[in-house]
């Protein structure tokens, strides 16, 4: 499903420099049905975003002003994203034995003027052990006809949090794939709607003991 080749690339790059970006990773049908089924969910099918997990889970508007929909196998459209990300932890495991798990995902939607404050996917507790089993991240997205004016930037830092490395504009069908306790990063406000799918390649949690 997914060339060996490409496969090989990915790996290498989340070797060093730890992160990946491609507009042609992904075949076109599989951002044209996923772009569909983005624009068949209801306003109230989607739900304002919170930060952390599970006890920890809160609402926060001056960080994030995201809504969002969690995704799942229900749709033909769903099932071909997942199962293409299922191929590449496939991949990446038997490359880079990075122990993935398995992956979670959902639709985001950033009205006119809506952000995503700098932030880590996942971040180290005190002695270095981990506090999430989130371990890759992976955005993909959705906006056809974007123009650079329209904004809504993914910027990336470097691991020192001192500067910026990547300034990523969502056009439609660009991939970005980075290690999640790696790169602190944001999401710029835009002019315009953006439509994005973020998910997390998660290791199983007794790997974190």
């Amino acid at each position: 499903m997914i060339p060996e080749s490409l496969l090989n690339e990915i790996a290498d790059a989340l070797v060093e420099p730890g992160y990946w970006i491609s507009d042609q990773a992904m075949p076109t049908d599989i951002g044209r049905g996923l772009l569909r089924a983005f624009e068949t969910l209801q306003a109230d099918e989607f739900k304002t975003a919170g930060i952390g997990r599970q006890t920890d889970f809160q609402l926060e508007e001056k960080i994030r002003a995201d809504k969002i929909h969690w995704i799942s196998a229900n749709s033909p459209e769903t099932t071909q994203f997942l199962q293409w990300m299922d191929a590449l932890k496939t991949g990446l495991n038997r490359r880079l034995f990075m122990g993935l798990f398995d992956y979670e995902s959902h639709f985001a939607h950033y009205p006119v003027g809506a952000f995503y404050k700098k932030h880590l996917d996942a971040f180290r507790a005190k002695g270095g052990q981990p506090s999430s089993n989130r371990v890759l991240s992976t955005v993909y997205y959705l906006n056809e006809s974007w123009l650079p004016d329209n904004g809504g930037e993914l910027l990336i830092y470097n691991e020192a949090d001192s500067e910026v490395i990547e300034k990523v504009s969502p056009v439609f069908g660009r991939l970005v794939i980075f290690l999640s306790e790696k790169f602190p990063h944001e999401v710029l406000p835009a002019n315009r709607e953006r439509k994005s799918i973020a998910g997390w390649f998660r290791v199983n949690e007794g790997r974190l003991s």
